[in-house]
């Protein structure tokens, strides 16, 4: 996820490709049934912030954020990982209990809406959802840290219904390092391998996106079962550590993985990258707007770092960033990992997002992109969610054979 405060990330990057957005009326009949027929899968997405103020409702239109129940269903977003987020700078039995709540309140949202919404943590659960004509609701911890060191912790949140850990957030954890914080550990440690092999026996899915590069090369030497990213973009494109190099998509290719890629403009553009370092001073203003407008409210500091950001383009103090850039995205990875290994994770309401993909009721416009870029029906499905749910059911198998042989 994109911590607009926490991380003071301005979405500043361009394209050329400002009048080829598509709007809802422009999706193609052939578009329209390919993806209300397909099965779509998000693996990332920040709403759970938005559950613990109580004010929130998923299953009411909302005018700010990007999920809710009315537009999940008009974009057919058929499963959704909600995650549960906290700090990196967080940590021990607090990071802990604030995780639990999250888990708790995912599960009230299911509790509220039993019409719309139903539990899931099984690739075949996913299906049966869709064959009730539910939204399948699962979780993904973010952030290795809330276990606080411990598997029993692990354990718990598996047992709970969390589906995958992303091994680190933003900083380093006790055994694992991140992408974006000075090396610690050289990878994982002992005990990170531990965690690795754990959730393998859990079926939980091991998660790389946020992970230092040498990270990622002991998951993927530890791990039996295949590997996710689950909101991650491609580093060729735009050079942000969080991003994967096209050495790295084989690899995880080559292991039966998948790569989610993510819609947040600081990892879709160069330009943004290159527009952050020329003006940090924008960084820091739209810091303090957030704060101003928010206090400490997470929840709150999310949305508005994405609209005080649309305000700036508006203005015309920053340039923008149209949804084509994810295509770009998803055409690039396809070319380096193959057509089995990509999928979607689009970081909503913890990132700001490009024209035209403003939340979950644009994703049509997907389908309709690759359509044209020549994608066959049966790879648009992939993309769409069927490679998430193969990775899902192979990891479910290596659980049960690891299982097995105690």
């Amino acid at each position: 996820m994109v911590r607009a405060l926490m991380l003071a990330v301005v979405c500043v990057s361009t394209i050329g490709l400002v009048g080829f957005a598509l709007s809802a009326d422009s999706i193609s009949e052939k578009a329209r049934k390919l993806h209300s027929s397909s099965i779509v899968v998000d693996t990332h997405d920040d709403t759970t912030q938005r559950f613990l103020d109580g004010k929130f409702d998923l299953g009411a239109r909302n005018s700010t954020g990007s999920i809710d129940i009315p537009r999940m269903r008009e974009g057919n977003l058929s499963a959704i990982f909600f995650s549960i987020w906290i700090p990196s700078k967080v940590t021990g039995p607090e990071a802990v209990d604030r995780a639990m709540v999250q888990i708790d309140a995912v599960r009230e949202q299911v509790r509220k809406h039993p019409n719309d919404l139903v539990m899931a943590s099984t690739a075949a659960e996913i299906r049966e959802a869709r064959k009730q004509g539910k939204i399948a609701a699962l979780m993904g911890v973010e952030g290795g840290h809330m276990i606080n060191s411990d598997l029993g912790v692990l354990r718990s949140f598996a047992a709970l219904g969390v589906r995958y850990m992303t091994l680190t957030h933003s900083g380093n954890d006790e055994w694992a390092d991140s992408s974006t914080e000075k090396p610690a550990h050289n990878g994982l440690t002992d005990f990170g391998k531990d965690v690795v092999r754990e959730m393998n026996r859990l079926g939980m899915m091991v998660d790389i996106s946020h992970v230092s590069d040498k990270t990622f090369y002991d998951a993927l030497e530890v791990s039996k079962a295949p590997l996710i990213a689950s909101h991650s973009s491609c580093r060729a494109i735009c050079d942000a550590r969080r991003n994967m190099t096209d050495q790295m998509m084989k690899d995880l290719a080559a292991k039966g993985g998948v790569i989610q890629i993510n819609y947040h403009v600081g990892f879709l553009s160069q330009e943004f990258l290159n527009a952050e370092v020329a003006n940090p001073e924008l960084n820091k203003s739209i810091a303090l707007e957030v704060t101003k407008r928010c206090g400490e409210n997470e929840g709150c500091q999310l949305i508005e770092g994405d609209r005080i950001t649309r305000e700036y383009v508006v203005q015309g103090k920053l340039p923008r960033v149209d949804y084509t850039k994810i295509i770009e995205h998803i055409d690039h990875a396809v070319k380096i990992a193959g057509v089995d290994h990509v999928g979607l994770g689009s970081d909503f309401d913890g990132a700001n997002m490009p024209y035209g993909m403003e939340d979950a009721s644009k994703l049509p416009v997907i389908t309709e992109a690759l359509l044209k870029k020549g994608y066959s029906e049966g790879d648009v499905k992939k993309i769409l969610g069927e490679n998430t749910l193969r990775v899902m059911t192979e990891v479910e198998r290596v659980s049960r054979e690891l299982n097995n042989q105690k």
